[in-house]
């Protein structure tokens, strides 16, 4: 199981021109079967995708039919646990609250990768490794 950070879900409802590759690469991604997301990634991607300050932004209707279809993938849900697991991956690595977040939230589902392009490539959280799918050889 890979699971899926927030800047892919982006990328793939993007219609700017200059992140066309990005967006065929996410949305060709989103049409494989190994993936899992979390609460915490639909959130940011719902927010994201509707602020009115992006070039592109979606309508509340839009964004929500989107973040319904994405459940069809496994979902971690937010917890006591998963959020002290995430404070400690926080303290442990030096990385901020809301990446230990996605890191834990993957671990809780079995996922070996975390395809993410804001977190370290090749990093490897305890098992959980860091894929930029964006890189050569990164999904």
């Amino acid at each position: 199981m890979r699971f899926v950070d927030t800047n892919i879900l982006l990328y793939a409802v993007s219609r700017d021109v200059e992140e066309r590759h990005k967006a065929e690469l996410a949305r060709s991604l989103l049409g494989e079967r190994d993936l899992a997301l979390s609460v915490q990634v639909l959130q940011e991607f719902y927010v994201q995708a509707t602020r009115e300050s992006r070039p592109d932004p979606l309508s509340h209707d839009q964004a929500l039919k989107l973040v319904e279809s994405l459940s069809r993938f496994p979902v971690a849900d937010l917890t006591r646990s998963l959020a002290l697991a995430a404070m400690a991956t926080r303290d442990r690595f030096v990385i901020s609250y809301w990446d230990a977040a996605i890191i834990e939230a993957a671990r809780s589902l079995g996922c070996e990768a975390v395809l993410s392009e804001d977190l370290n490539d090749g990093q490897d959280y305890d098992g959980v490794l860091v894929r930029n799918p964006f890189r050569a050889g990164g999904g």
